[in-house]
């Protein structure tokens, strides 16, 4: 019996003589037909062959990687296109109409990529009072090392269920925190319905002002708020009573007559200003004072606004609307007037050269009622008959033909007649005098209304006479037709 290697070297020598005789036989037959030549190779020897040649090939294969010095490396791609300008530090145009209010002086007119990305982070830090807690937890997970800490940190968060949105200095919609205080004017409630009421620019002091001829002011602590002094007017129902920019005079309107008060606080006396040089009305009881202290704002009768100064106290321009009169407002800068007619158009006037810079249509109202400008000169809220308070970009104002609103408020439905901002435009305060507990206070800019205020369980508001807020808006007060002011603690505010 062969072993297998025995068989298989027989077998290859039976085939190498099979080979040879057929080569014999090719020959004799007078030559070898390449045909026949590759039909052999194919049949007898293609399958040795190609072994033979895979063994060269391998061989040399290795040879080459053995003789390499280095391990072959990946090849890297360059990139298709490289543009040297990319790596130079490109100066941005300022003056562009979209990147103009990130300047924060005339001379900026260039700047660099990465000190404009670095402004227009802070801008939104700004926007959103701080930075927020989900870019701040983003930073430290970025900061941490892979490892336990993020599974030990995964596995926290997964324990408990609720609010992952932290706490944001800006002020959160829906519901407001607040409490109601004891009112103001407690120690010395109106003996008729009250028609002002305003807080101190600077002192935690308010003031209210009525129809019983007085005016009285009180110190605000919220809890006892005592009475500071009372001013008694001999024979006048006051119909409007203001600060003054500076906080040391005090102006009251009438109703019958041009004849106004001024109340001295710093000397304690009180001076009848009988007669206005250049003033030519029959009675003013409406007015505003510039938010720089040079001006009072008198309205007056046929559409007249008459701008005197509150230093000679005469009248140095007058400007004239189509209508009558319904409410006016100083820029926050003290530069522009706006005002609103009772059909329904808003004027915009230069205080400087008393033109008139635009006019506008207040969308969809037939009667106009109250008017409110944003400190921060965001804002512009128009109320209208209707209850409708139409809620506008000042910018657009200014700058658009045909402005629209931004919002149109429709939680009131008796007309609108007071209206204010307070000091962070966050809150506009909507407030109508023709029905009980109609006030409501509008979150900005989501532009949707608390709907905690007010408590509709038990009537405490009543009819809105005069709204207000503190200066940095930690208190919030309504006076009304029963005489009392009414006070509110907003929980938001930490300060006064």
């Amino acid at each position: 019996v062969l072993s297998p290697k025995e068989y298989g070297s027989q077998k290859y020598v039976s085939r190498r003589v099979k080979q040879k005789k057929h080569a014999a036989l090719c020959a004799t037959l007078g030559g070898e037909d390449a045909s026949v030549r590759l039909l052999e190779e194919l049949v007898f020897g293609a399958e040795e062959q190609l072994s033979e040649r895979l063994a060269q090939d391998s061989s040399v294969l290795l040879e080459d990687d053995s003789g390499s010095e280095s391990p072959a490396r990946p090849v890297v791609r360059s990139a298709v296109w490289e543009d040297e300008d990319d790596e130079l530090d490109e100066e941005v145009d300022m003056t562009h109409r979209f990147r103009r209010d990130f300047k924060k002086s005339a001379a900026e007119n260039k700047m660099t990529k990465q000190r404009l990305q670095q402004r227009l982070k802070e801008q939104f830090q700004k926007a959103m009072g701080g930075t927020p807690n989900w870019a701040e937890v983003t930073a430290k997970r970025s900061q941490k090392k892979a490892g336990t800490e993020d599974e030990d940190e995964g596995e926290e968060l997964m324990r408990r269920t609720g609010d992952f949105i932290g706490s944001s200095d800006s002020l959160p919609k829906g519901i407001i925190k607040m409490k109601k205080c004891l009112n103001a004017n407690s120690e010395s409630p109106c003996g008729d319905q009250l028609s002002s009421v305003q807080f101190h620019p600077s002192a935690q002091i308010v003031m209210t002002a009525g129809l019983d001829h007085s005016l009285s002011l009180f110190q605000v602590d919220g809890k006892s708020n005592p009475k500071i002094q009372t001013i008694h007017l001999e024979n006048y129902p006051v119909n409007k009573a203001l600060f003054s920019a500076d906080g040391e005079h005090i102006v009251a309107t009438g109703l019958r007559n041009k004849l106004f008060y001024i109340y001295d606080m710093m000397e304690g006396k009180v001076i009848p200003v009988c007669g206005v040089r250049g003033l030519n009305e029959q009675r003013v009881s409406d007015f505003q004072v510039s938010p720089d202290g040079k001006y009072l704002l008198l309205s007056g009768s046929s559409g007249y606004l008459h701008l005197m100064t509150t230093k000679t106290r005469e009248v140095i321009r007058s400007m004239k609307m189509n209508g009558s009169v319904c409410s006016a407002a100083f820029t926050s800068d003290s530069s522009k007037i706006f005002a609103n007619s009772q059909e329904g158009e808003v004027f915009i006037w230069d205080v400087q050269s008393s033109k008139c810079l635009k006019k506008f249509a207040d969308d969809g109202c037939v009667r106009g009622t109250s008017l409110a400008l944003s400190r921060d000169g965001l804002y512009l809220a128009c109320g209208s008959q209707s209850g409708v308070v139409n809620i506008y970009s000042q910018k657009d104002c200014l700058h658009t033909l045909e402005p629209r609103p931004l919002k149109a408020v429709m939680n009131l439905v008796t007309a609108a007649t007071s209206l204010c901002f307070n000091s962070t435009s966050e809150i506009l305060a909507i407030a109508s005098r023709a029905d009980d507990e109609a006030n409501r206070l509008v979150h900005l800019p989501s532009f949707t209304v608390f709907s905690n205020f007010p408590r509709f369980q038990k009537k405490t508001i009543f009819r809105t006479r005069c709204l207000d807020f503190s200066p940095r808006s930690g208190f919030y007060t309504v006076a009304n037709n029963k005489g009392n002011a009414l006070l509110f603690r907003l929980l938001h505010y930490t300060d006064f």
